[in-house]
């Protein structure tokens, strides 16, 4: 092959290439125009044509609508029907105005008839009900014209065949709304062309009307969408900010629990450790128990130390007052937190009723918090109130009682959302008690609670202290013993 034909064939090629883009480009063109039509079409096929006449009937009135609040319980059932009533009477009203406007006229009946049943049928079969009535419409302008001034529609078909549309309207999509006005201003103007005098004005009108009434339902009803996605959306955030807001009290309460916790394991592990040291020749049985108690002590704590340790990382240092290593308060502070609320500007007062006796720290803790929780809340919802602190000290547990006066002047809206009041039922209800937050009748508010203690529950004894000594210890024992713990001489 030479040069020539090589380039011969190139060309033709090239030309071919060419030839095939620009009708390629051309076909593109027009098929556009092609396809937005045929998606029309089947637009209009799926939501007109398929399925027009299924069942989906008309849905009564929800039982907590505003128009039955008034009425009384007994006939609050029946009263749902009320969209069913109202559309059945006014196809009966409609049928008997029509028919007695053209009892003397030519298909009086027949018009009457066409325009009543649309509007039965709108109960059941919404779609089908439009096409009944705009076929209606041609049927009876064709087959029973009348002699009447208005036409296609009368006065009375007018106003069914705009009842029927607002009703489809009202219970399918937007889409269906457009479909539905383009059918009926294409029906009335075909209508019209047959006679202009009298059908050009009342096909314009419907088209006008129609479109103004789809308008301003569809805008109400997107409103009202609107409106009750936002109410939705609100609850849906409330609901996840108060799931939040619990878990960072259980969180709080967590890190705070971890040095309660943490002391305990290490007061075992510890007594563990010196109790083999504290009795002469002890058998290796013992010595292997005391081994495993502590091992299993010490695993424990560094276990919860790893766990806990991820809840301190999560929280902010300066969370409150007491440092993330300071110890927990207890009810021994309470006067430096009643110093501190007095300082601040609340005239409160504390009151202690029963036999005060050492507490669990778990329950003197959830107490302090409390306690702080409930004056914080009077400074920031009672300024200028009093306010009174009542601790009463039971055999089954520690009753608490915090109430504020109301308040000597107006009150600035507070951001606070009741979390405080979340975290302190949590603190009780971890204990197993109760409490109750309420406004009191002078217009004050209180907080009482209740935790319970049980009997056998005893912390540990400070350092040197003999009121939790076991009878008959001996008083010499090892100068250094772990803290709380004696153990016979004589034991095997």
């Amino acid at each position: 092959m030479t040069v020539t034909d090589t380039m011969n064939t190139a060309a033709t090629k090239t030309a071919g290439t060419k030839t095939a883009a620009a009708k390629a480009a051309g076909g593109s063109r027009q098929p556009t125009e092609l396809r937005m039509a045929r998606d029309a079409l089947h637009d209009l096929r799926a939501d007109l044509l398929t399925g027009s006449f299924a069942f989906r009937p008309l849905p009564p009135l929800p039982e907590d609508h505003r128009l039955l609040r008034p009425l009384p319980a007994a006939l609050r059932g029946p009263a749902r029907r009320l969209p069913h009533l109202a559309l059945v009477g006014l196809a009966l009203l409609l049928m008997f105005v029509e028919a007695v406007n053209s009892y003397s006229s030519e298909g009086g009946f027949v018009r009457a008839l066409f325009l009543g049943v649309p509007l039965i049928v709108l109960l059941f079969r919404p779609i089908g009900a439009f096409w009944l009535s705009l076929g209606g419409m041609l049927f009876t302008a064709a087959v029973a014209p009348g002699a009447w001034v208005a036409w296609p529609w009368t006065g009375v078909s007018f106003v069914a065949h705009l009842v029927v549309m607002l009703g489809v309207a009202a219970r399918t999509r937007p889409r269906i709304s457009l479909h539905m006005w383009l059918l009926t201003a294409l029906a009335g103007g075909l209508a019209a062309a047959t006679d202009p005098y009298r059908g050009a004005a009342v096909a314009f009108a419907m088209a006008v009307v129609s479109g103004i009434a789809l308008t301003l339902l569809l805008a109400v009803r997107g409103w009202r969408d609107s409106r009750r996605q936002v109410v939705e959306q609100v609850a849906v955030v409330e609901e996840e900010r108060s799931r939040r807001t619990l878990l960072e009290e259980r969180t709080t309460i967590a890190r705070e629990l971890h040095d309660v916790v943490a002391h305990h394991m290490s007061v075992v592990a510890i007594q563990a450790e010196a109790a083999p040291y504290r009795v002469q020749d002890p058998p290796e049985e013992l010595v292997a128990a005391l081994a495993t108690i502590r091992q299993n002590a010490v695993t424990a704590l560094t276990e919860l130390r790893r766990v806990l340790g991820v809840v301190r990382a999560d929280l902010p240092g300066d969370l409150d007052d007491w440092g993330p290593e300071a110890p927990q308060p207890t009810l021994a502070d309470l006067d430096g937190l009643l110093e501190n609320v007095r300082r601040a500007g609340l005239e409160v007062e504390s009151v202690t009723t029963g036999r005060p006796r050492p507490l669990p720290q778990g329950v003197e803790l959830s107490a302090y918090r409390i306690v702080q929780e409930a004056l914080s809340n009077a400074l920031r919802h009672a300024p200028g109130a009093s306010a009174r602190v009542e601790l009463g000290h039971v055999p089954v547990g520690l009753g608490l009682r915090i109430v504020n006066g109301p308040p000597d002047g107006p009150v600035r809206a507070s951001g606070g959302s009741g979390h405080g009041l979340m975290g302190m039922r949590e603190r009780a209800a971890m204990l197993g008690g109760e409490l109750t937050a309420e406004e009191t009748g002078d217009g004050g508010f209180a907080v009482e609670a209740f935790l319970p203690v049980e009997h056998e529950a005893v912390p540990d004894a400070a350092p040197g202290s003999a009121s939790h000594a076991v009878p008959g210890t001996a008083p010499d024992a090892a100068p250094d013993a772990a803290p709380g713990v004696v153990l016979r001489k004589d034991a095997p």
